[in-house]
């Protein structure tokens, strides 16, 4: 029996579907306006934010409404979504570290370079980002970065042109940081953490460039760590004494002057407004690590 795919359907039907189609438009178009009223939270802001609870007085006995909630919590816990609870986080961190720790584990010497994310390809700051990293990768160092544009864009270049391997360690982030075009391995992290482990453990030196509060936190956390003996002391370089000025002025005359660093700890900042400089400096505190690594007589390093 033949069938008549042509069928043109009844009034009564046709009505039928286009009420269908007009609750299922309504319905999706709710939907839109919901989500585009909600920014998606990042990964990071949802494992470092916690539920909120009423202040009440040790002196004073709890509200009957807190009681009620604590007695009815595993049962809402018992038909919660483990997959967006902090315990469940703890498998994606554990995998993102497995991730970085694979793609990393067998690159040559490596040095971060760090700085804004803003800075634009016209700025003499992206140009001696260009050429630093150049210098750099013709030397024999793989290039990390922060794999963003600006400061980091002009890094991997720079490893590119001097023919060694690019780097980028990308982050989500509330808006959008599209990974730079000059890039042979491109990691992308939801956590701040792994990342910036990733960046202390496979560099052996830090050059860092202008920047805003990431360019801030990446330098203080490697001085931390240097300081505290977490790593072995490799070199933290600046460039562009202009720009770091203030900052350096601050550290001795404030923090040195007042005895909240010591004297040794002012010293690990190098200042260079010269990419050969860099280079050589990054060069020697290599060459003494390696040495001081290939000594049967040293002191074991925790890095």
């Amino acid at each position: 029996m033949s069938r008549n795919h042509n069928h043109t359907p009844s009034p009564h039907q046709s009505s039928k579907g286009n009420q269908f189609n007009h609750r299922s438009r309504k319905g999706a178009e709710r939907f839109r306006s919901f989500q585009s009223k909600r920014r998606p939270l990042t990964e990071d802001e949802r494992l470092l934010t916690r539920p909120t609870r009423p202040l009440v007085s040790p002196s004073e006995p709890p509200p009957s409404e807190q009681i009620q909630a604590d007695e009815h919590a595993l049962e809402r816990a018992l038909h919660f979504d483990f997959t967006i609870t902090d315990p469940w986080r703890v498998f994606r961190i554990m995998s993102e570290f497995v991730n970085g720790f694979d793609a990393l584990a067998h690159i040559p010497p490596a040095v971060a370079i760090f700085g804004s994310a803003r800075t634009r390809p016209n700025d003499p700051a992206y140009a001696a980002a260009v050429e630093t990293a150049r210098l750099l990768a013709q030397a024999g160092f793989a290039i990390i970065t922060g794999g963003g544009p600006g400061i980091m864009e002009a890094a991997n270049k720079g490893a590119q042109e001097g023919g060694n391997l690019s780097i980028g360690c990308n982050i989500e982030l509330p808006f959008e940081q599209a990974s730079n075009p000059y890039l042979d391995i491109s990691i992308d992290f939801r956590y701040f953490m792994v990342r910036k482990t990733m960046f202390v453990k496979y560099s052996n030196a830090f050059v860092i460039f202008p920047g805003g509060f990431g360019t801030m936190d990446e330098l203080f956390e490697a001085l931390t760590l240097i300081q505290t003996r977490k790593v072995s002391h490799f070199p933290v370089i600046l460039y562009d004494s202009r720009y770091w000025g203030g900052l350096l002025h601050w550290l001795h005359q404030t923090m040195l002057a007042e005895g909240k660093i010591s004297p040794g700890d002012a010293e690990l900042l190098r200042v260079s407004d010269d990419p050969q400089e860099i280079c050589r400096l990054v060069r020697e505190a290599y060459e003494t690590y390696r040495q001081e690594r290939e000594d049967p007589n040293r002191e074991k390093s925790i890095r």
